[in-house]
């Protein structure tokens, strides 16, 4: 055993490594996305670029990406939104609570 882990100590410590990695990675990941988001109801005369500008101060992505965002993680949504389709919309975890009326943290 002793020479077994004489030859593969660097690889079985940088496996367990990445595995680690891997998990915490996940974790975080999943965790950004569930608080960082926002229903809204799309009204008549909005589209996905005049909804960024609107809520320009709440995310920091430029409004191509918040539409690429809207559209990748939206069902059924595509170029065209209709009045009343509601919508996931990614915004700053604060803002989130700024909108429902909660303090800031």
């Amino acid at each position: 055993m002793k020479k077994l882990w004489n030859h593969y100590s660097y690889a079985i410590i940088l496996i367990l490594l990445g595995i680690s990695f891997a998990i915490i990675l996940s974790f975080r990941q999943e965790s950004i996305e569930h608080n960082h988001y926002l229903k809204v109801t799309v009204s008549e005369g909005d589209s996905l670029w005049k909804i960024s500008q609107q809520y320009s101060g709440q995310h920091s992505l430029s409004n191509e990406e918040f539409v690429n965002w809207v559209e990748k993680n939206n069902e059924n949504i595509g170029e065209q939104i209709y009045p009343g389709e509601e919508i996931m919309i990614p915004v700053r975890h604060s803002a989130t609570k700024d909108l429902a009326g909660a303090p800031e943290e």
